[in-house]
């Protein structure tokens, strides 16, 4: 498809499918029993994820890349200057959403939450690569892909040229959803699924996710992307050594 940019494509593959490596040592420390209990090489494992993760992305980001065109949404992706216009923006912004969520956190765990942000469930370099993951992997799959493929579908259902500014809330506020969804799978290797823990799961990663879909909308998927990679920063390594519980 020519009008496609390739470059970009290749470029976001390439990020997603470093992410994956990036994130498998924190994963088989969160997970490492249950993968185990698979009875595979963990290589050989690691391998089919890798393979399957390649195919993921190339459809998301295929898909998200045509469709960004067709809700005018700007991709400054190939723009340095973009970038470096927006970086202060979204580090401010990554380390506010990181905070709030941590601070509400507690609520959670004043109610009765078994699992909190504040756990040393890995070690730090672990969870360093860990936010290349969320900062990637997460942005291309929940906004690039996810949020531009609802307010296309709301284009359609509203037969418009251009999204409404409601289509786009909406659509921010549905991939919030699903991302705060999306956390269930590893929660569960971790503490019994309860309607607390799926509240937790929701409400913290949709304050992010609302964040990362405003960023999108207003900046592009960079900002998008280093909000999040901060935010995960902060909640994963900086604020539980510095007030961990």
């Amino acid at each position: 498809m020519k009008s496609l940019n390739w470059r970009v494509f290749f470029t976001l593959l390439l990020m997603s499918v470093l992410s994956v490596f990036a994130v498998f040592p924190y994963v088989l420390s969160l997970q490492g029993d249950i993968i185990r209990q698979i009875g595979q090489p963990i290589v050989l494992i690691f391998v089919l994820q890798l393979f399957q993760s390649i195919i993921l992305f190339s459809i998301a980001i295929f898909i998200g890349l045509y469709l960004i065109k067709k809700i005018n949404f700007h991709l400054p992706f190939s723009d340095g200057k973009a970038v470096k216009d927006t970086l202060s923006l979204s580090v401010i912004l990554g380390f506010i959403t990181a905070v709030i969520i941590y601070g509400t956190d507690y609520l959670f765990t004043f109610l009765g939450s078994a699992i909190s942000t504040s756990q040393n469930l890995a070690p730090v370099w672990q969870k360093l690569l860990a936010a290349f993951y969320g900062g990637v992997s997460e942005e291309i799959l929940l906004r690039l892909f996810v949020m531009t493929l609802f307010i296309w579908i709301g284009m359609k259902i509203t037969r418009q040229s251009l999204p409404a500014k409601t289509i786009i809330i909406i659509s921010i506020f549905l991939a919030a959803i699903i991302f705060g969804l999306g956390h269930l799978p590893i929660t569960a290797s971790l503490t019994t699924i309860t309607p607390l823990i799926i509240s937790r799961a929701i409400i913290l990663n949709g304050i992010g996710g609302i964040v990362f879909g405003w960023l999108f909308w207003k900046k592009g998927l960079e900002s998008a992307m280093i909000a999040h990679f901060t935010a995960d920063i902060f909640l994963l390594t900086v604020l539980p050594l510095l007030f961990g519980r």
